[in-house]
């Protein structure tokens, strides 16, 4: 993997990654991972498997071992076949849901050596689940209640991976800090979703910390201008 901007020719060993991709300190700071293929899908055959790399997994589990909590919706961990935290550091995932749709014997509670974190709504109805819960909201999950609650346990470094509707709610909510993109080397074509859907919004501008390169991969990184 080597750089192309800011320091052109730069081989990136893990130490040289750590530390590119390392949280800022001083204050809760959340940080989205995404792939996309060049033609903006951000999934094949409805999985984003389809679009990953060696270049992309390496990134993605780098995202993880810097951030002290996974953020994801529903939705992605029951697409995505989501599991629990298995590692000798255990990182909580914290699952987002106004609709009650998870049940106990998801391989989320089942397999994990950490208790995840259910972050929902009081309208919803959900099952008796093995979690630590959050209620953030009425009839709709309170996301800024939802951040402060995570940081609240301590968890400052959020790594929100999904799906498209949870990173555009954070985006409208003004809550992503960092976009770490992977553009996979594929046309998808298809009707799939972009990286972040939802309801019209000022756009927010970005600038760009650094540019890799694996073989045929680009791998991006945005920070919100002017956030620190």
């Amino acid at each position: 993997m080597q750089m192309l901007w800011p320091s052109p020719g730069v081989e990136m060993t893990d130490t040289a990654l750590e530390s590119l991709y390392a949280y800022p300190g001083g204050r809760t700071w959340v940080t989205a991972n995404f792939v996309s293929s060049v033609d903006g899908a951000v999934s094949v055959d409805g999985r984003s498997e389809g679009l990953g790399s060696a270049a992309d997994k390496q990134i993605f589990l780098l995202g993880r071992e810097l951030a002290d909590v996974v953020m994801v919706g529903a939705g992605t961990v029951l697409i995505e076949g989501y599991r629990g935290a298995r590692r000798e550091r255990p990182l909580p995932i914290a699952v987002v849901t106004a609709r009650g749709t998870l049940t106990a014997d998801l391989p989320l509670f089942t397999d994990t050596s950490v208790p995840p974190i259910v972050i929902t709504c009081a309208a919803a109805r959900l099952p008796s689940l093995p979690a630590d819960v959050i209620v953030a909201g009425d009839s709709e999950v309170d996301l800024k209640v939802a951040v402060a609650e995570l940081a609240a346990r301590g968890l400052h470094r959020i790594n929100l991976e999904g799906g498209p509707r949870l990173f555009g709610s954070m985006i409208s909510e003004g809550l992503v800090d960092a976009l770490n993109l992977t553009v996979s080397p594929l046309l998808a074509v298809g009707d799939s979703s972009r990286i972040a859907h939802g309801p019209v919004i000022v756009p927010v501008d970005l600038e760009l910390a650094s540019v890799l390169r694996a073989d045929d991969v680009l791998l991006l990184r945005y920070q919100r201008r002017n956030s620190s």
